[in-house]
C-alpha cells in the first residue's frame, strides 16, 4: 500500500486544531490555566474530564475512557474510522459538526465518492482514471518516482491522464454493507479495478490508461513504485483479460513512421524527448491484433522497433519484424547499448532528444540482404504533424524540440555523433558481447539512405507549404518600454511580461492580437499563456481565430514566429542579467590628475586626517585614519574588519558615515539591518573588493554567522530548495557570494561576541567632555556663512578622495622585514591580532602604491609585479596598533576602562582632601554619578562589569541595605591606558634593511643575521622575536595554483599576494 508521507501526517497533527474539532461537535470548553476543560464525548461524562492543551495541540480524557492523542486520533475515535480514512478527511477538511455518538466502526463514508452510481462501465473507468490523475498530482512519492524515471512533463501527465493508486478509492466508496456500495464495488470488480478482496488492483502503482479514438478507457497499466516488495509481487499490472487498444493511437493515425517500444514507460521517454510518433506493445509478446489493425488501417509504412536490448527483446524484435514485413511495413531495429532499455538510455545519455535522434538515424534495417537504394524515402519529423481535419487531440512538440527541429534539419555533424557515442561508452560498463552479424549497409550508407527523423515536416494536404523556421527569425519588432509589438500581415501582436521570464524553462506572457474580420470590423483577443505549453497555445489559437474570423493555421504560424522571436529577446535579457556589472564611472583627465596628486603626496596620511577635519569631523584622529585604512584594505585578499563601539548618541554612526563618504558609491554596500539568509542570495560578485557597511550590529545579529564566515573564508555558499517555475517541482539551487569584502559595523553593546571581536578592529569613540565641546563648536560654526561655504569645499574634497579610491588597484605587497617583526604571544587570540597587525602594515603600503617603485620577479615563466613595505609603513602601523590593538587586547571595554580611570581620579582627589588612605575610602553609585555626570542605567552596566572583574569591592553601607564600593585599582605609571607591548622598534629594524647584495630574488647567499638585543616598544626587550611570532621557513605564494618557497629563493623577505585569486 502507498504510505502517507510522514511530513504530511505531521502537518495535519500540527495545523488541525483539536480545540476546533471539539467545538465543532458542540463541546463547551472552559480555560483553566494553559489548558481547556470540557465534558468528554466518548463516555457518559458528568464532570469535565476532557483536557485539551492548545499549545501542544493534544487532548486526553482523565475519566473512564482514558483516551487521548492528536487531531487524527480524535477523528478516528469520533467517527469510528481507520487512520488512513481519518487522514483523508482532514486533508479534505470534510469534518462533521454533529454531536458525537460513541461508535466502534463507522460505515457511512464522510467523503464524496469519486464515481457516480448511475454511470455506465465506460464512464465509470473514465471517472476512476480522473480520480487517479488527481491523486498523482497530490502524491509527492509518486511524482518523485516519475522524476527518477525522467518523466517530469506536466503536459505529458495531463495529456495521457497518468495517475496513482494509493488505496484511497475504497475509502471514498460507500461501504459494502450499503446497497450503493455493494453495487458500485461489484461493478468495479467486474471491470478489474477492485479485486474480490475489495482491495484496489493497482494499489501502489503509477497508472497509465489506454484510450481509443473515441476517448474511452479500454486498458490500464500499472507500475509499482516501491522497490522492496513482498516476494512474488509483480511490478507490472494490467486489467484482467486480454489486452485491448493501442496507446497513443492518434500518432499512428497521422504518421507513416512509428516508434514501437516494449513498455509504456519507454514510450513516454520518447514522447518526453519530443518524438511524438511513438506507441508501445504490452511487453515483448504484447503486440496485439489491435496493433496490427491500427497499422493496417492508418497505412503505417515504417516501424522502428525500440525493444529492450536483451535476449528476450532481440528475439521478440526479430519475430515481430518478420510479421510486419509480411504486412508490407519496413522495419528497423533501434540498437540501445547492451542490456539497456529506452528509459535507462535517456537518463544516462543526455540530452535525450539528441541521443534518441542519433540512435534512430543509425537504426539497423531488419530486411534480408542489402536494402535497395530506391526504397529510401525522406523521413519526416513526427514532432509537429497535425491530424487530419477532425476533432482529435493535437500532437504538439515540447518547446525545446520546436527550436531543435528548426535549428537541426539533419543530424550530420560527426562531432555530435562522437559526443553521443562517447557518452554511451561512459554510461555503459564493458560487457562481453557475442559477435553480432554485420549490418546490411555501411554506416555511411545508412546515414545517407535511411530517412532522418530530424528532417523537416512533410506538408499536410490542408496546409500551405511553409519554409523552415530559421534559428533567428527576421520579424519586425518594436519595443516600447516593457511592451513588444510584432506585425504579421494585417495582424498586430502586443506582448507584455517578457521581463519576468528569467528562466529558459518558462515563457509566460500576455499576448494581445488585433486585426480586422473579413467584414472589415475591428477585432482583438488577449490572454495570458505560457508559449511553451501546447495546450495553452491551442486554446489561444482557437479563440483568436474565432475572434478575427481567420483560420487557426494562420494564428499557429504567427505564434511560431512570435515564439522564436521572444526566445531571442529572452536570451539577450538573461545574458544581460547574468553579465558582470561593470563600474561605468569615467574619470576625466583633470580629476585623475587631482586624485594622483593626492596619492603621490608624501604627506598622504596627514592629508587624509586634515581632509576629515575640513569635512567637519573633529578629533578622533586615530579612528578616522584606521577607518580609512580599513576601507582601503578591501583590495587585499583578507581585508580588515572594523567595528565602532560607543554609547548611544556618541557619534559612532557619524564616524562611519564620514569614512564611507570618502569611498565611491559603487564600491560600498550599506544596510541598516540584514536577515539571516540575505547575504547568501547576493550576486556572486556583488561584494567582491567592496565595503559592506551595517549601521547597527544588532540589526545584523541574525546574519552574524554569515558575516563571520565571509570575513574568515572570503566566500559564502548555500544550497537552497526552490520551485521550478515550469514544472512546479522542488529543485536544489546553489548560491555563491565571493569576497573578499571589508566589513564595517557600529554597535552600542558593551559585551561583543568573542568571535566577532577576534575578527575586527574595535574603534572606541571619544566621549570625553572636551570632545563634546569641540563637536558643539563645529556644529555652531557650520551655521555661519563660512560654514555654509565650507560645504561646497567638502564636496570637492570628497570627489578627489573618491577618484583616488578608484585609482587604487589590487597589487602584490612584499614585506622585506616580516621575519624580524615581533608581537605579543601570551594569549591565544593574539594569533588573529597578529594577522591584523600584518594586514595593517600591508594596507598602509597598498595606500602608497603610487609612491613605491614597481618591482618584478619571475616565477615559473611569469613576471610578477609587486611593491615593498617600508620602515615608515611599519612605524605608522606600530603607532596605530598601540591604541587600536592594545584596546582590543584589554580585558575591559573602552567605556568601562574610561569609567575606571574617572573613579580613580575621584578617589585620589577625595583621599587627598580628607587625608585618608585609599583602602579606607568608600563611595556610592550616587557619588560616581555626581562626579562623572553619567546616567544611572549606563553606570549600572559598567559598575557591574568592574565588580565582576574585581576592580571594585562591595561593602555593606551604614543605612539599611545600601551598598558602597572600595576601589581595588591603582593607576600605573603609563596612565592606565592599554598599550600593545612586544612590537619591535623601527630603529632596531633599520639594522636589517633589505640588502640585495645578500639574499634576493636571484641571490644564493644567506639572509641577515638574527636581531640583536635592542629597544622594543612597550618597555619590553627581547633577544629575538618570540618563536610563535616568527614567519615559517616556507612561505606560500598565492600565485595561480603554484607555491613559492621563500627559503629557497629569498631568505630575507616574504611575498604575499593581495587581491588576486
Amino acid at each position: 500500500m502507498a504510505r502517507i508521507p510522514e511530513d504530511e501526517v505531521e502537518r495535519l497533527k500540527r495545523e488541525v486544531s483539536v480545540q476546533r474539532l471539539a467545538e465543532a461537535r458542540g463541546i463547551k470548553l472552559r480555560r483553566l490555566g494553559a489548558d481547556l476543560h470540557g465534558l468528554c464525548p466518548f463516555h457518559d461524562d458528568k464532570t469535565p474530564s476532557l483536557i485539551i492543551t492548545p499549545k501542544k495541540n493534544l487532548w486526553h480524557c482523565m475519566g473512564a475512557c482514558n483516551a487521548g492523542g492528536t487531531a487524527i486520533d480524535w477523528v478516528m475515535r469520533a467517527d469510528g474510522i481507520s487512520f488512513r480514512h481519518a487522514v483523508e478527511l482532514l486533508r479534505a477538511d470534510h469534518l462533521s459538526a454533529t454531536p458525537i455518538q460513541p461508535v466502534k466502526v463507522g460505515t457511512v463514508r464522510k467523503l464524496p465518492p469519486p464515481v457516480a452510481r448511475e454511470a455506465d462501465d465506460r464512464l465509470l473507468l473514465k471517472q476512476v482514471t480522473d480520480y487517479y490523475n488527481e491523486t498523482l498530482k497530490q502524491s509527492p512519492e509518486a511524482m518523485k518516482y516519475l522524476q527518477s524515471r525522467g518523466l517530469t512533463s506536466s503536459e505529458m501527465i495531463d495529456r495521457f491522464r497518468l495517475g496513482f493508486a494509493n488505496r484511497t478509492l475504497g475509502y471514498r466508496l460507500p461501504a459494502k454493507n450499503r446497497a450503493a456500495g455493494a453495487e458500485m464495488r461489484g461493478r468495479l470488480q467486474t471491470l478489474g479495478v477492485l479485486r474480490e478482496s475489495g482491495h484496489e488492483h493497482f494499489n501502489g502503482s503509477i497508472v497509465i490508461p489506454v484510450f481509443n479514438r473515441s476517448g474511452e478507457v479500454v486498458e490500464m497499466y500499472g507500475r509499482k513504485i516501491t522497490a522492496n516488495l513482498r516476494e512474488g509481487t509483480p511490478d507490472h499490472l494490467y486489467l484482467p483479460g486480454a489486452h485491448a487498444g493501442v496507446w497513443n493511437e492518434e500518432a499512428v493515425a497521422v504518421s507513416k513512421e512509428i516508434i514501437l517500444c516494449e513498455s509504456l514507460i519507454d514510450a513516454l521517454s520518447f514522447w518526453s524527448a519530443g518524438f511524438r510518433n511513438v506507441t508501445a506493445s504490452y511487453g515483448v509478446n504484447g503486440f496485439t491484433a489491435d496493433h496490427r489493425a491500427a497499422f493496417e488501417k492508418h497505412g503505417t509504412e515504417r516501424v522502428y522497433i525500440a525493444y529492450d536490448r536483451d535476449e528476450a527483446g532481440d528475439k521478440a524484435a526479430a519475430a515481430l519484424a518478420v510479421e510486419l514485413m509480411q504486412m508490407g511495413i519496413e522495419c528497423f531495429r533501434v540498437m540501445f547499448p547492451k542490456g539497456m532499455d529506452a528509459n535507462e538510455y535517456s537518463l544516462k545519455v543526455q540530452p535525450a532528444a539528441k541521443s534518441f535522434g542519433v540512435l534512430l538515424n543509425k537504426a539497423e534495417w531488419l530486411g534480408k540482404g542489402k536494402r535497395a537504394m530506391g526504397d529510401a524515402k525522406p523521413r519526416v519529423i513526427e514532432m509537429d504533424i497535425q491530424p487530419e481535419p477532425e476533432p482529435e487531440p493535437i500532437i504538439e512538440p515540447e518547446p525545446a524540440v520546436i527550436e531543435a527541429a528548426a535549428k537541426e534539419e539533419i543530424i550530420e555533424e560527426e562531432s555530435i555523433l562522437a559526443e553521443i557515442e562517447s557518452q554511451v561508452e561512459a554510461a555503459v560498463e564493458p560487457v562481453e558481447e557475442e559477435p553480432e552479424p554485420a549490418p546490411a549497409a555501411s554506416p555511411i550508407e545508412i546515414k545517407k539512405d535511411v530517412p532522418l527523423l530530424a528532417a523537416m515536416p512533410e506538408p499536410v494536404a490542408a496546409m500551405e507549404p511553409a519554409a523552415a523556421p530559421a534559428p533567428t527569425i527576421d520579424v519586425p519588432v518594436e519595443v516600447r518600454g516593457e511592451d513588444i509589438f510584432l506585425t504579421q500581415g494585417d495582424r498586430r501582436y502586443r506582448v507584455r511580461g517578457l521581463n519576468k521570464n528569467m528562466s529558459y524553462e518558462l515563457l509566460k506572457v500576455n499576448v494581445l492580437v488585433s486585426g480586422h474580420t473579413p467584414r472589415g470590423e475591428s477585432a482583438f483577443h488577449v490572454d495570458t499563456l505560457d508559449l511553451y505549453s501546447a495546450r495553452q497555445r491551442g486554446v489561444y489559437m482557437k479563440q483568436a481565430a474565432e475572434e478575427l474570423g481567420i483560420k487557426e493555421e494562420v494564428i499557429r504560424r504567427d505564434l511560431g514566429r512570435l515564439l522564436l522571436k521572444l526566445e531571442e529577446l529572452q536570451d539577450e535579457q538573461i545574458k544581460q542579467a547574468l553579465a558582470p556589472k561593470e563600474d561605468a564611472v569615467t574619470i576625466s583627465d583633470e580629476d585623475r590628475a587631482a586624485a594622483m596628486e593626492l596619492l603621490c603626496d608624501p604627506r598622504l596620511l596627514e592629508r587624509i586626517v586634515e581632509d576629515f577635519a575640513r569635512c567637519g569631523v573633529v578629533g578622533e584622529e586615530t579612528n578616522k585614519l584606521v577607518g580609512y585604512l580599513g576601507v582601503v584594505s578591501r583590495h587585499l585578499d583578507a581585508p580588515l574588519a572594523v567595528i565602532v563601539q560607543s554609547s548611544s548618541a556618541a557619534g559612532k554612526s557619524s564616524l562611519m558615515e564620514a569614512v564611507l563618504a570618502f569611498l565611491p558609491e559603487e564600491q560600498r554596500v550599506q544596510y541598516s539591518a540584514m536577515t539571516g539568509q540575505s547575504l547568501f542570495y547576493m550576486g556572486e560578485t556583488d561584494l567582491k573588493h567592496k565595503v559592506l557597511a551595517i549601521v547597527e550590529e544588532e540589526g545584523a545579529h541574525s546574519a552574524s554567522y554569515a558575516l563571520k564566515l565571509l570575513q574568515s573564508e572570503g566566500v559564502l555558499t548555500i544550497a537552497s530548495t526552490g520551485k521550478d517555475p515550469a514544472t512546479g517541482r522542488l529543485l536544489t539551487h546553489q548560491y555563491r557570494v565571493e569576497g573578499p569584502v571589508m566589513i564595517f559595523l557600529t554597535t552600542t553593546a558593551i559585551h561583543l561576541d568573542e568571535e566577532l571581536l577576534n575578527r575586527c578592529l574595535v574603534l572606541s569613540v571619544n566621549e570625553e567632555r572636551e570632545q563634546t565641546q569641540a563637536i558643539h563648536r563645529v556644529q555652531r560654526e557650520a551655521q555661519t556663512l563660512e560654514g555654509l561655504l565650507k560645504r561646497r569645499d567638502r564636496d570637492a574634497i570628497l570627489a578627489v578622495h573618491r577618484n583616488a579610491q578608484r585609482l587604487l588597484k589590487p597589487v602584490f605587497v612584499a614585506n622585506p622585514y616580516a621575519r624580524e617583526l615581533t608581537f605579543q604571544d601570551a594569549q591565544t587570540r593574539t594569533r588573529r591580532d597578529h594577522m591584523k597587525y600584518l594586514t595593517l602594515i600591508r594596507t598602509i603600503a597598498l595606500l602608497h602604491q603610487h609612491q613605491r617603485p614597481r618591482k618584478m620577479v619571475e616565477h615559473r615563466g611569469r613576471a610578477v609585479e609587486y611593491i615593498e613595505v617600508t620602515l615608515t609603513d611599519i612605524a605608522t602601523a606600530n603607532k596605530l596598533a598601540h591604541e587600536v590593538l592594545g584596546r582590543s587586547l584589554d580585558e575591559l571595554p573602552p567605556q568601562t576602562r574610561r569609567l575606571l580611570l574617572a573613579i580613580d581620579t575621584m578617589v585620589a582627589a577625595e583621599c587627598d582632601r580628607q587625608k585618608m588612605e585609599r583602602s579606607d575610602y568608600r563611595f556610592s553609585r550616587r557619588d560616581v554619578r555626581a562626579y562623572t555626570g553619567w546616567g544611572d542605567t549606563q553606570l549600572k552596566v559598567h559598575l557591574h562589569r568592574l565588580e565582576e572583574m574585581e576592580y571594585l569591592l562591595i561593602h555593606r553601607g551604614g543605612r539599611g541595605q545600601s551598598m558602597v564600593y572600595e576601589l581595588m585599582f591603582a593607576r600605573p605609571s603609563d596612565g592606565g591606558r592599554p598599550v600593545l607591548g612586544g612590537l619591535i622598534d623601527v630603529d632596531a629594524l633599520s639594522k636589517y634593511r633589505y640588502d640585495e647584495k645578500k639574499s634576493g630574488p636571484a641571490g644564493q647567499s644567506s639572509g641577515s643575521s638574527r636581531p640583536q638585543v635592542g629597544g622594543v616598544s612597550g618597555a619590553v626587550k627581547v633577544a629575538s622575536p618570540p618563536a610563535s611570532m616568527r614567519v615559517p621557513e616556507e612561505i606560500e605564494f598565492g600565485i595561480a595554483e603554484s607555491t613559492y618557497t621563500g627559503a629557497q629563493r629569498n631568505g630575507h623577505y616574504a611575498l604575499a599576494m593581495q587581491g588576486v585569486k
